[in-house]
């Protein structure tokens, strides 16, 4: 599957009626400017402090500028919400919303298991790099809308990650990128197997 942006969300415009959604990002209609500290408003990183245990809250602010997650876990979360009655069977070859894991790219053709920290992707405007796994919390459960939610992820290591922004520029739906290996000194789902160990979701 080649490596493509399948959506870029952000935050929902404060004047816009979220309704009943829990979901605070949205599709962008074009292209989005992206800065070293990610995207204009935006503060959904802020929960996950613990991500990667620094002491500095501008460190971390940096190093979670932006969150991606995976399409290839959208068929297995499809399935589940189904089976936990938060959709309908009818619905599960139906796309996810966009923006359910608080996610701000949505990406085709990359998982987890294929990332080392450090690495960079390249995409036509702008270079990210994966600097954490994300932490499973309650945020999963609510979004998902089921209670058994993080623990689902913790236990498939399904988490997405967190990426800073080394160089600038502009992002958009369907625009290709590719990896480039970092040091790879450290996987992302071995770290995320380290913070997680022993912990009860």
């Amino acid at each position: 599957m080649p490596m493509i942006v399948q959506s870029v969300n952000v935050p929902r415009e404060p004047a816009a009626p979220a309704g009943p959604s829990p979901l605070r990002l949205v599709p962008a209609a074009g292209p989005v400017e992206v800065g070293l500290s990610g995207m204009h408003g935006d503060d959904i990183r802020a929960r996950d402090y613990a991500a990667l245990f620094v002491d500095d809250p501008d460190e971390h602010h940096l190093a979670h500028a932006l969150y991606a997650y995976p399409t290839l876990h959208h068929a297995f979360w499809r399935t589940v919400r189904a089976q936990a009655r938060v959709t309908s069977f009818d619905e599960v070859d139906a796309p996810l919303p966009a923006g359910l894991f608080d996610e701000h790219l949505a990406l085709d053709g990359i998982q987890e298991s294929q990332l080392w920290l450090g690495d960079a992707l390249r995409f036509p405007g702008c270079e990210l790099v994966v600097t954490a796994p994300r932490l499973p919390d309650a945020r999963f459960n609510e979004t998902l809308g089921f209670p058994q939610a993080a623990k689902m992820v913790a236990e498939s290591r399904w988490c997405g990650f967190w990426l800073a922004v080394r160089v600038p520029g502009r992002i958009a739906a369907g625009d290709r990128f590719e990896v480039v290996p970092g040091a790879r000194a450290t996987g992302l789902v071995e770290m995320f197997r380290e913070r997680t160990e022993g912990r009860r979701y």
